[in-house]
């Protein structure tokens, strides 16, 4: 990662969390579908990051969010977890020619069809574990599914919306 974007990413670090803690953290549909943008941060992180490196900075995004949230860790497991597996997920999504030196895992570099499946899969690993380690075991399954499945619906469609709000091809 050069120290272009290394700043841009830094930016980016500030844009999504100031947008999580400030603007969406109330925004609830239903007590059933919740909106955690930041994981968007997660999402758009170049590929050739270090999964490591890539873990620390979830785990800084997660527990900065647990600050706010005043939850215990929750937030920074679930972030850590996606880090974690974000390689291999990638890896699973690869399409046929394989990815360029610095391509960013955006909207606008990787197409909607593209970018739907993978920031899917992803926020819905998010949101399971998050979910799960809220309520403290399996006691109340099927309430827990719905809350995942409907947050990740509702996160991904939020995170759409912020991508051509930010990512625009004219802006490029």
């Amino acid at each position: 990662m050069n120290s272009k974007s290394a700043l841009a990413q830094t930016i980016y670090f500030i844009l999504y969390l100031t947008i999580q803690i400030l603007f969406v953290r109330n925004l609830v549909l239903f007590n059933v579908a919740f909106c955690y943008v930041y994981v968007a941060f997660l999402l758009l992180v170049p590929f050739e990051t270090n999964r490591l490196l890539l873990m620390l900075i979830a785990f800084v995004t997660g527990i900065i969010t647990d600050m706010f949230y005043d939850t215990v860790g929750i937030h920074a497991a679930a972030s850590v977890l996606i880090a974690y597996l974000r390689p291999v997920i990638v890896s699973i999504l690869t399409p046929r020619g394989g990815y360029d030196n610095g391509m960013q895992p955006t909207l606008r570099e990787m197409g909607l069809e593209w970018f739907i499946v993978y920031a899917f899969v992803i926020v819905f690993i998010h949101h399971l574990a998050l979910f799960f380690l809220e309520a403290g075991g399996f006691d109340m399954f099927l309430f827990t599914m719905g809350k995942v499945f409907m947050s990740s619906l509702f996160s991904v469609l939020f995170i759409i919306l912020l991508q051509y709000l930010f990512y625009s091809p004219r802006r490029s």
